[in-house]
């Protein structure tokens, strides 16, 4: 498989004692998420533990139990010998029980992917092009679907939704572009994704901002299994990035928290405005800075952008970027009470290494009375965070226990 690998499994609740269900017949849809969820966090584990660890009765988990074994979302292990009493037969996930799909549109690539049941990759697809035509992106969409039918055969039929992740209204962002990109970006006016995605599939769809996605695949899959109040920042072909406190993703009444994009990062003066990050610390900056040198600007994108003859190109946007995002990590850690920053990308690893320690430096410039010093740590997820994020969705939707089921289970 030609995706990303990320070694650790999806959780959603931290601390154990948190994983609690209700015996109310009314809330069976929740307690089975509980009880999922549960063996998502402890591995296999035995009824008699997964009773005690979600505090339901032994009844209601033996219930839900069969109920998930039908379903094929559970599997039998190995009887356990060799303790008091009766060998016990834990349960654990199925990775195939189901699958879900991410579709993840860029400026200059499409990504497919398809996730187990553990939030795994399985199959991945790209498709380049030199720019985002909307009738072109739409047409690749289409083929990937297709393809992706194709390869998971008769498992398309356990595949239960598509996350469908891009930049927030994309027409929007042609002013920032000249030539062909900036017209194709253009033509995305008055276009509704989603509804175009919906049309070619019977999956249901759910859209995500695509630095939103990023964040949850960290959150699910990377450092958010370690970390619970963070700020996350993705640094692309633009910068975005996404809060996370206290374990959940915070988006706010009008979706714009952790937009960090949109942050100033001067004062404002009488006859003009501060540039903000997204024009200081994006990758096109260092994008158009290659090209006008001669060179390819997907360099950006490879470690060998470190070659000492690219140092006159890479370390004036690396100054200028470390200094711009230090002062939105500072400036956030005054306004909300963080455990960390957490720095990941689709540009070279190593690039994203150096930005990250130079960021560290520049923080010390700051005065920092009053505060904790910021941790700031390198994601884990990577390049790809955007479409695992978006494939990550629907299994979120479906199968976690968020707190909008269990008020919608509770009102019926």
């Amino acid at each position: 498989m030609s995706a990303t690998t990320v070694n650790a499994p999806p959780a959603f609740i931290r601390d154990p004692r948190q994983m609690r269900g209700s015996n109310h017949r009314g809330m069976r849809q929740f307690n089975e998420r509980i009880v999922l969820q549960a063996i998502r966090h402890a591995g296999a584990i035995a009824k008699a533990d997964l009773a005690r660890l979600t505090r339901l009765s032994t009844q209601t988990v033996s219930i839900i139990v069969d109920r998930l074994l039908d379903d094929g979302l559970l599997l039998r292990q190995p009887r356990v010998r060799g303790r008091i009493g009766q060998p016990s037969i834990p349960l654990a996930l199925n990775p195939d029980g189901v699958f879900s799909l991410g579709l993840q549109v860029g400026r200059r690539n499409l990504e497919v992917m398809v996730t187990d049941f553990l939030g795994q990759p399985r199959h991945r697809l790209q498709f380049r092009y030199s720019s985002p035509d909307p009738d072109v992106v739409l047409a690749h969409i289409a083929s990937g679907l297709a393809q992706m039918q194709q390869t998971l055969g008769d498992d398309w039929e356990r595949t239960v939704g598509i996350g469908l992740t891009a930049p927030l209204s994309m027409h929007k962002w042609s002013e920032l572009f000249a030539g062909p990109a900036g017209d194709a970006l253009e033509r995305w006016t008055g276009v509704d994704l989603v509804a175009r995605v919906q049309a070619m599939t019977e999956l249901p769809v759910q859209f995500a901002k695509d630095t939103m996605a990023a964040c949850m695949a960290e959150m699910l899959q990377g450092q958010g299994l370690s970390i619970e109040s963070y700020l996350y920042v993705f640094v692309g072909t633009f910068v975005g990035g996404g809060l996370v406190l206290g374990g959940h993703i915070m988006a706010g009444p009008h979706g714009n928290a952790g937009a960090i994009g949109s942050m100033p990062t001067a004062i404002a003066q009488a006859g003009g405005k501060p540039a903000q990050l997204l024009r200081m610390a994006s990758g096109q900056q260092l994008e158009r800075a290659l090209e006008a040198a001669g060179h390819d600007p997907q360099l950006a994108h490879d470690d060998a952008i470190m070659a000492p003859e690219y140092a006159s190109i890479t370390d004036p946007w690396l100054a200028q970027a470390s200094l711009a995002l230090a002062m939105t990590i500072v400036s956030a850690s005054a306004l909300v009470d963080l455990d960390a920053t957490v720095i990941d990308g689709s540009l070279s690893p190593a690039l994203i290494r150096e930005l990250i320690a130079r960021t560290r430096a520049c923080v010390d410039h700051y005065d920092l009375e009053g505060l904790d010093a910021p941790s700031i740590v390198a994601g884990r997820v990577g390049a790809h965070a955007r479409a695992l994020g978006g494939a990550l969705l629907p299994l979120h939707t479906q199968f976690f226990p968020v707190k909008d089921i269990f008020l919608k289970q509770d009102l019926e």
